[in-house]
């Protein structure tokens, strides 16, 4: 081997150290690898080009992390299906020419193997400034990968025998390549006999290239010190004989069992099955010297390659771009679920290799994410000359340290929001630059605020190297340019809607930071998390609020950042807890009305709740059977009294095994055969769910009176191991009562399967019912009016208007005080804003003089008329008043007669 064998005996002798390794999607052992014709390739080329000409890559940001390190962010808009779609790109670009960045491969829990974590924990860990995840890991295995890894020069993990995986580098030169490497290892006892060694550091999986579907099976691997896992490894199927070797020198032999414990720092176990267990009982010995060397062989030019060149190395999946051209999948992308808009992370390098560029796209709110098509055409269009597919998904995360901060963060949200799956390695971006002088300094705090709400923001300086450098916040002045809140320090209290640049001076030194406060108009809808309230002296409620914006976007509101109105009752608001203080004499009903911004919604509040257990399992009378689809998949339903912290003494368990079959996978607990019948109309259902941190998705299907089935989510994602309570809101699902319970059941989506666990067990307890206090919408009565008449009836009974009912431009308008007076409503009016606000029953509507903006029920709309005011009356189009309230309205267009019932 000449000058790669030397280099492969020093590699040798750091087996020892502890290793860094990372992992592969699961879906890649559970499924075989399609091959792909070059007339599929072609055409996947010839849709991809198609989808380019309809797409852009806008970039809207870009802000320094380090010296030769930016953070680029873009918008990629695109249409699929005739319908356009974006979804926000973020990139880390790297510049290799600057001598203090460098980028390497960062690894799991407490620098081991086996032992996932997440990329935040993974750069604070190692002293990154930015990082994105790296390779696809199975996710029912220990996490170690099935790419190779090496971490500053150092040989850590090797690559798995999967066709078409590929691997981004950087020499130690600093040139970045990407390829498909192979590992070639050999153990050489002192007799000079020798075997193959096939890998260090792996957890078990299905090779693709050697002929055998077990990895393990007549293999010898070897283990270091760096190996977390409690198996050598866990769901081999094979019985290891192990050697223990130490400082070159063999300490110990087990046949047929594993050596307790770990592998010292100073050695590493040989991890042997079959015939390569036969080679160590005829071979080897205590006392006795061995050596096990390796190497890497490029699977595109067939040359041996030097591990030791390589400053670092991170294993990925699929080629994307190659000489800056859209390059055929290298193997089936079906695994990752290529086709699918998801989150995406990849990695790739300039024509001149002196550009890194670490990618992510985003599937989250309004982020449709892509697939791996459109992660090409993003790829060419930042200039990429050559990429690879890294793991994406619930994986995909990017970290950074905003400039002049001295915390790392998320760089935006990951597929889960906030939460971060913890992945089997990252790539990080590290710095080494010395300490410089103040350059500038930048501002970090809320870019979005409610009214009402306080935010304190902090100026950050940064050096000539854009890394931190302290500042004296205490002397920093702050100002706004517009008049639409006030500082207190650095504390910003915003007052009303509108946008307004912060600007803070320190030193000689100032800068800018926009911020918008939300108002009204961006409202979509304004939604309590509860749909009545107890009406009684000491009852209380919690009143979160959820305001979505007309963009699409969320905010939570608690219930202490609104304005509150009672209607019927005094109440007091303290946090997100709403305390009934006294109620009116003679009231039935009373009313809550939150507003933001003007704003409103409304909670009913009425007398009494009750709660009602429908099942705790321990005197069921009626079948509780399991059912799974497809038929291949495996499931079962058990009444158990031994899940960890069970309190009761029986609870219902679901257990799946999703490994086979395809597509959609379920495991149900059907009730009683066609359902569980459940009484009234109640407005919300809770259970105790007992969690296995799978990421799978559970729900129940009921089954309403008019026959049709809802799917209502108990937990759109298990990411939680024990009990947790949950609940259901059924009020707002559209059914119609009573309704059935049909089934609960644990779920996977054919897509992203990889995501989550392939088999694991729930469990049920403690199912009941929230029946709400009941609204009366008032008394019914039947109202005739004729139009231009001062005159009504009133359930038979003659009225004196105040104002007649007129007609114009088609439309029938009739005075609003009256017809809210006999239908039992009640009419608040606002002579500022000219609002009109009327309530009966469950519903709130408002509107505005002069406007079309509609608001029932807290959700805006707009109408084609507006209410009026004639002779100093109110009036409101008839039919849209009444119908929004639940009236309804009759017409004779001959005796020009109104009426309403």
């Amino acid at each position: 081997m000449g000058k790669v064998q030397k280099a492969i005996g020093r590699q040798a002798g750091n087996l020892g150290k502890r290793v860094i390794i990372i992992a592969l999607g699961g879906v890649l052992l559970v499924q075989p690898v399609a091959s792909i014709l070059p007339g599929h390739l072609q055409h996947a080329v010839m849709e991809a080009a198609d989808a380019a000409a309809n797409s852009s890559l806008k970039l809207v940001r870009q802000s320094y992390v380090t010296a030769g390190a930016k953070r680029l962010d873009y918008v990629w808009h695109t249409t699929r299906g005739g319908k356009q779609v974006k979804t926000d790109v973020h990139v880390i670009e790297v510049d290799l020419t600057n001598p203090y960045v460098s980028l390497n491969a960062m690894s799991g829990k407490n620098n081991s193997i086996g032992q996932v974590n997440t990329i935040l924990n993974m750069a604070k860990e190692s002293g990154a400034v930015a990082a994105i995840n790296a390779d696809v890991f199975v996710m029912g295995s220990e996490g170690a990968p099935l790419g190779g890894q090496i971490t500053s020069g150092m040989f850590m993990s090797s690559p798995s025998r999967l066709k078409g995986m590929h691997a981004f580098t950087v020499s130690k030169d600093r040139k970045p390549m990407i390829d498909n490497y192979s590992f070639e290892g050999l153990v050489t006892a002192a007799d000079g006999a020798t075997i193959a060694l096939e890998g260090v550091n792996q957890s078990a999986y299905n090779p693709e290239t050697t002929g055998s579907s077990y990895s393990h099976v007549n293999m010898m691997y070897i283990y270091t010190s760096a190996w977390g896992g409690a198996e050598r490894p866990k769901n081999s199927g094979t019985a290891p004989t192990e050697v223990l070797v130490r400082n070159g020198t063999i300490e110990q032999i087990s046949i047929d069992t594993a050596i307790p414990g770990q592998a010292p720092a100073d050695g590493y176990i040989l991890r042997a099955h079959g015939k390569a267990a036969t080679f160590v009982k005829e071979h080897l010995q205590v006392g006795q010297p061995i050596t096990a060397d390796y190497a890497l062989v490029s699977q595109t030019t067939g040359a041996k390659v030097d591990p030791a060149s390589f400053e670092m190395m991170a294993g990925g999946h699929t080629l994307l771009v190659n000489a800056g051209m859209l390059a055929p999948f290298s193997r089936d992308i079906t695994g990752v679920s290529g086709s699918s808009y998801v989150s995406r992370s990849g990695v790739g390098y300039s024509k001149d290799g002196t550009k890194v560029y670490l990618i992510t796209a985003e599937k989250y709110g309004s982020n449709t994410g892509v697939n791996l098509k459109e992660l090409q055409q993003i790829m060419l269009q930042l200039g990429v000359f050559k990429g690879v597919n890294l793991d994406g998904g619930g994986s995909t995360t990017m970290i950074e340290r905003p400039l002049g901060g001295t915390s790392l963060q998320l760089s935006h949200a990951t597929q889960y929001g906030s939460t971060q799956r913890s992945v089997a390695n990252g790539i990080g971006v590290f710095t080494s630059a010395p300490q410089g002088t103040l350059k500038g300094i930048s501002v970090s705090g809320a870019k979005a605020m409610l009214i009402g709400q306080t935010n304190a923001y902090t100026l950050n300086g940064y050096d000539t190297y854009y890394n931190p450098i302290a500042v004296d916040n205490a002397s920093a002045v702050w100002t706004s340019s517009k008049a639409i809140g006030s500082f207190q320090g650095n504390q910003f209290t915003a007052t009303k809607p509108g946008k307004t640049t912060l600007t803070v001076k320190s030193g000689g030194i100032t800068t800018a930071y926009d911020v918008e406060v939300l108002g009204n108009d961006q409202i979509a809808s304004l939604t309590p998390d509860v749909s009545a309230g107890t009406l009684a002296a000491g009852a209380t409620l919690s009143v979160p609020l959820t305001a979505k914006l007309k963009n699409g976007g969320t905010y939570k509101l608690s219930g202490d950042s609104v304005k509150w109105q009672f209607i019927g009752f005094k109440a007091t608001v303290q946090g997100d807890t709403l305390t009934v203080q006294s109620v009116n004499a003679g009231t039935t009903t009373g009313y809550a009305i939150a507003r933001y911004d003007g704003f409103a919604t409304m909670i009913p509040f009425t007398q009494g709740e009750t709660v009602k257990t429908i099942e705790d399992f321990e005197t069921s009378t009626y079948a509780i059977t399991s059912q799974v689809t497809p038929a291949e998949t495996f499931g079962s339903v058990n009444l158990v009294s031994d899940l960890p912290g069970q309190l009761s003494p029986r609870a219902l368990k679901i257990d799946y095994d999703f490994t086979n079959g395809t597509g959609t996978k379920a495991s149900y607990a059907v009730f009683n055969s066609t359902g569980l019948q459940l009484s009234g109309s109640p407005s919300s259902m809770t259970l105790d769910l007992y969690g296995d941190n799978s990421l799978n998705w559970v729900r129940a299907e009921f089954i309403d009176a008019a026959g049709k089935a809802h799917l209502l989510d108990l937990a759109k994602q298990l990411d939680w191991s024990g009990w947790k309570n949950v609940k259901v809101n059924l009020s707002s699902a559209g059914m119609k009562f009573p309704v059935k319970l049909k089934r609960i059941y644990v779920v996977t989506i054919a897509e992203g399967q990889d995501e989550r666990a392939y088999s694991g067990a729930i469990g049920l307890d403690n199912i009941r019912l929230s029946y709400p206090p009941s609204v009366s919408a008032g008394g019914k009565a039947k109202i005739e009016m004729l139009v231009g008449k001062t005159t009504a009836t009133v359930s038979g009974k003659t009225i004196k208007l105040d104002s007649a009912p007129i007609q114009m431009n088609g439309v029938t308008y009739v005075p609003v005080r009256f017809v809210s007076d006999a239908m039992g409503a009640q009419l608040l009016f606002n002579g500022t804003t000219g609002q009109i606000t009327v309530l009966r029953g469950a519903k709130m509507l408002e509107m505005t003089l002069g406007t079309k903006d509609l608001n029932l029920n807290g959700v805006y709309s707009s109408s084609d008329v507006t209410p009026i005011v004639r002779n100093y009356r109110t009036l409101i189009p008839v039919r849209l008043f009444s119908e929004k309230l639940g009236m309804t309205v009759g017409y004779d267009s001959k005796l020009k007669k109104i009426t309403i019932d």
